[in-house]
C-alpha cells in the first residue's frame, strides 16, 4: 500500500510541476516580449554562478534543461564537482535576488518530483 501511495505522490508532484513550470514559461514569454518591444530596452546580461542542492545527474540535468528552455536564460555549464551551475541571463537587476528566486522555486520543485 505504500508503495501505492508514494508512486500517487510523485504522479501528484509531476503535475503540479508540469502547470508551474508552463505558468512561469508564459510569464518569461511575455518579460521577454516587453524589452524587446521597449524602444530603448535597458538590459544588464549577465551570468550567475549558482550553487547547486540538486545532487544526482537526473536532478542537476533536468534543471540545467528547464532553465535553458525557460526564455531569457541559457544554462552555459556545470563544474566538475557538479555543485555549481553556470547560467547567462537576459536580464540580471538583483544577483542575490535572483540566485534566491530561482533555488526556492525551480531547483526546489525539480528536487521534489525526484525525491
Amino acid at each position: 500500500m505504500k508503495t501505492a501511495t508514494n508512486i500517487l505522490t510523485k504522479i501528484a508532484r509531476g503535475i503540479s510541476f508540469l502547470i508551474y513550470y508552463i505558468k512561469e514559461m508564459i510569464l518569461a514569454n511575455l518579460l521577454i516580449a516587453r524589452d524587446i518591444l521597449t524602444p530603448r530596452p535597458v538590459l544588464t546580461p549577465g551570468i550567475l554562478k549558482l550553487k547547486l542542492d540538486c545532487v544526482s545527474d537526473h536532478e542537476i540535468l533536468t534543471f540545467f534543461n528547464l532553465l535553458t528552455m525557460t526564455p531569457g536564460s541559457l544554462s552555459i555549464d556545470i563544474s566538475d564537482d557538479k555543485k555549481y551551475l553556470y547560467v547567462h541571463f537576459w536580464n540580471v537587476k538583483d544577483i542575490p535576488a535572483m540566485k534566491e528566486e530561482i533555488k526556492k522555486t525551480l531547483e526546489k520543485r525539480v528536487m521534489e518530483v525526484y525525491r
